[in-house]
């Protein structure tokens, strides 16, 4: 029994490209301190399975956490009872069927407005003029939030996700994070009275007519906005790139050959949109002859996970055609993300078809800069040239 390794990491490398040295990680110290996030990181896939589901031992109750400290106790912040009792009001407005009977339509909508926009143009920055506004607009019917600009949730959702990864304690950061949360709880209370005059099926709506205090409503709001926005945005643009960049890849869809979300499940299995999901542990632990201690921050490596050799052969590479059934994008656990569905239909079922659809032609912009991706935690193309 010892504690964990130390293993430093560049910063801004990890934010690049962290990869390598995730991969280093898993090879040689599979759990290890990394000083500079402050944290213990759980690099290997089963590793990660196991301790999700020890949810005696790993806790997402961290009354301390960035996440809780800037943006209020969520429902992904607690355990047991107190989860499950959040989730079975939370789920119903975003579960499968929902999906299916009220979403699903919405979103058809949406993206095919946006398509429309895109057709008077010729060419420009998907990130920018496609996945961000997808992405905003299906946030703003879901949440309920309409008062909102998709420009409004997009930043909001950067802000606080920047906070809530902000263990460098850079104080801009974390002032953008406080104005975020302050306007999300401007535009909760200035959409609380027609919800409240005419439920319908957003998670504002139902939510507070569940009965839940205000200040879990506000809590699960942002929750939802702050994953909700970065990781749809981030899948698709990052989906649409996969596809351009290996067009063997896109030939076997265009003949059928594999479907649309198969390339969604390998595309997150690739670059995972939600990179890392963290614990406290609550009293201390000997795992792996790893001693941990309580109060000890752990992450768990979603991105490593899905790229680890035990697994996927070829790890690094784009391969529509391999089995994605062992990822862990949306999680393992009772924490597992109860947006999952929406998600999937949103971008896997919806966005990136009809756009291909829509535009046969779509290609990179060899003219512009290369596609850069960025982040550890979140992460996806920071923006994505193309003609069409």
């Amino acid at each position: 029994m010892h504690p964990a390794p130390v293993v430093s990491v560049d910063l801004d490398e990890f934010w690049n490209d962290p990869y390598p040295q995730l991969k280093e990680m898993r090879n040689e110290n599979p759990i290890c301190f990394v000083p500079e996030l402050g944290a213990v990181l759980v690099t290997k896939r089963d590793d990660i399975q196991t301790c999700e589901k020890n949810v005696a031992v790993f806790s997402s109750d961290q009354p301390g956490g960035l996440m809780n400290v800037l943006m209020g106790q969520n429902m992904m912040r607690r355990d047991g009872d107190d989860h499950r009792k959040e989730r079975f009001v939370y789920y119903p407005a975003v579960s499968p069927n929902a999906v299916k009977k009220v979403w699903a339509t919405q979103f058809e909508s949406i993206v095919d407005s946006a398509i429309e926009v895109l057709a008077t143009q010729h060419g420009g920055d998907l990130v920018r003029t496609f996945a961000t506004i997808v992405s905003g607009e299906a946030l703003k019917v879901l949440t309920g939030l309409t008062n909102a600009s998709y420009h409004q949730i997009d930043g909001w959702s950067q802000a606080m996700i920047d906070g809530i990864a902000n263990y460098e304690g850079d104080s801009n950061v974390e002032t953008r994070c406080h104005e975020a949360v302050a306007a999300i709880d401007a535009a909760i209370d200035e959409r609380l009275p027609a919800v409240l005059a005419s439920p319908d099926h957003s998670l504002l709506s139902i939510m507070v007519s569940s009965g839940m205090p205000m200040d879990t409503v506000r809590a699960n709001i942002k929750l939802t906005i702050s994953g909700g926005q970065n990781e749809p945005r981030d899948a698709i643009g990052g989906m649409i790139w996969a596809l351009l960049t290996h067009p063997d890849q896109l030939e076997l869809v265009e003949r059928g050959i594999v479907g649309w979300m198969q390339v969604f499940d390998e595309y997150c299995r690739l670059v995972a949109p939600i990179g890392m999901s963290p614990r406290r542990i609550s009293t201390d632990f000997e795992y792996n002859s790893v001693q941990l201690r309580a109060d000890d921050r752990v992450f768990l490596m979603f991105s490593s996970a899905n790229r680890d050799e035990d697994y996927f052969d070829r790890s690094a590479e784009f391969d529509v055609q391999r089995d994605v059934s062992p990822n862990l994008t949306f999680g393992a656990g009772p924490h597992f993300c109860a947006g999952a569905a929406a998600s999937r239909s949103l971008i896997g079922d919806i966005a990136v078809p009809k756009l291909f659809a829509r535009f046969p032609n779509l290609t990179i912009d060899e003219s512009e800069p290369d596609v850069v991706f960025g982040g550890w935690a979140f992460r996806g193309p920071l923006t994505l040239p193309a003609r069409w």
